[in-house]
């Protein structure tokens, strides 16, 4: 062994430590009415476990149908049952414990079951009850080999090594267990922060008395708070003086005033368009570059746009504060779009208002208010007599909803009911002096 690595010294020494426990444990009558005590405390908290979880299952069970926050928690107790059976034999296992004390002193391996069943208790939390795929691997890979390792005993022993253990970069130096302890603590806490801010985000959209653009504000309040908390948690976790991050902070206010102003200036803008709610998510807007569509997200640096195509469109929130934008659905108001036609120079047209008009009001979606339809003469063209009918709706004319097209069938109909000729071009060709022969 003397010419083995150190690692491996220690691994062959721990298997040789473990051999003679065994044959002690073998060769010991206490140790083998430990053996038996684990036994009957395993088939007590089975039988137990069998007849308990039903009437568990019966009391804890809200009435079908309860969204209470009182029926939410007590279906939550309910997904954490699986964990019964384990923990009953490290409870019964625990008072054969004072009892094998008190007899003969000793209690190693009863012990070392108390440390097994909760090696299960484990493994049934990872395998039966975690379902977010992000905590089943850390319990996969992170909380059940810890804790094989405290049932074995040797938990201990590799956290000393890993501490012991040094990695060097540049002038700063730390412990591997630091490194593995910031990981484990950083997953755990910005997973919460996710989980916090998703449940935050669905109770703040919940709250109609607000205004969609404070709503949208307080969700970004919210997810900053809880990160910056969750960051200033994991510094203070991993040993970092938090008064280094004074000199961080200076170097990024560098960085702004250098290459990182239009990101701060985009910022900015996006919470000034939160404050004042000229723009929120579901209006439909077009800005002076030509962008056009439906707001479906307002994110930290940009808006995003839905366009009636399916094509969505990044735009930078600063062009929302800088150029004009036309909103089409500030708060629910109505647009005005015409729909024009021609009609036969024989036509009396003196008819054609009232005729259009009163066909045109049928539309279930044309309003009354701020005007009714109101029909136009806008000239005589070259082929006919041009119109035009004026309408009001809420809503765009665009996407799902058709208004100017219903409009034009309903005139054609009305026209062609009263005997109305709608013209096609019409040319008059002129052809001076005699016709060529032949």
């Amino acid at each position: 062994m003397d010419g083995q690595p150190e690692i491996t010294q220690k691994a062959l020494a721990y298997v040789n430590q473990g051999w003679e426990l065994a044959q002690g444990w073998l060769l010991s009558p206490a140790a083998w009415s430990q053996f038996g005590l684990l036994i009957v405390a395993f088939l007590l908290a089975l039988v137990v476990s069998r007849k308990l979880s039903p009437v568990l299952t019966k009391a804890i069970t809200p009435a079908q149908g309860q969204t209470s926050y009182i029926a939410q928690a007590r279906r939550f107790v309910l997904i954490f049952l699986p964990l019964l059976l384990p923990l009953l034999a490290y409870l019964f296992t625990g008072l054969g414990e004072q009892i094998t004390r008190s007899i003969f002193g000793s209690g190693a391996v009863i012990a070392f079951g108390k440390r097994v069943f909760l090696f299960l208790a484990a493994r049934a939390l990872v395998r039966d009850i975690v379902k977010d795929s992000f905590l089943k691997l850390l319990g996969k890979y992170i909380l059940i080999p810890a804790m094989a390792l405290y049932a074995l005993g040797l938990l201990d022993d590799v956290s000393v090594y890993l501490t012991a253990t040094t990695l060097t970069l540049g002038n700063i130096s730390f412990s591997v267990m630091a490194m593995v302890r910031g990981l484990i603590a950083g997953s755990l806490l910005f997973w919460l922060g996710r989980w916090s801010n998703d449940q935050s985000a669905a109770y703040i959209g919940k709250q109609d008395e607000m205004r969609p653009a404070t709503r949208q504000l307080a969700v970004k309040t919210a997810e900053i708070v809880i990160f910056g908390a969750a960051f200033l948690m994991l510094m203070n976790i991993m040993g970092i003086n938090l008064s280094t991050l004074a000199v961080l902070g200076g170097a990024i206010g560098v960085g702004l005033g250098f290459g990182l102003q239009k990101i701060a200036s985009n910022f900015i803008s996006g919470v000034i368009l939160l404050l004042e709610g000229q723009a929120t998510v579901g209006d439909y807007v077009e800005l002076d570059g030509g962008e056009a569509g439906t707001i479906i997200k307002m994110l930290a640096r940009a808006t995003i746009l839905e366009s009636y195509d399916g094509r969505w469109i990044v735009v930078p929130n600063e062009d929302f504060i800088t150029t004009r934008v036309v909103n089409y659905s500030d708060s629910g108001s109505a647009n005005r779009y015409e729909a024009p036609f021609s009609v036969s120079y024989d036509t009396d047209i003196n008819k054609i208002p009232a005729i259009v008009e009163a066909a045109v009001t049928k539309h279930k979606d044309i309003l009354d208010k701020p005007y009714p339809p109101d029909c136009e003469l806008r000239g005589f063209g070259d082929s006919g007599i041009d119109f035009a009918v004026e309408f009001w709706v809420n809503g765009i004319d665009d996407g799902d909803n058709k208004y100017t097209s219903d409009v034009l069938f309903l005139i054609w109909n009305a026209l062609k009911k009263e005997g109305i000729e709608i013209p096609y071009p019409h040319r008059v060709v002129e052809i001076k002096g005699a016709l060529p022969n032949g």
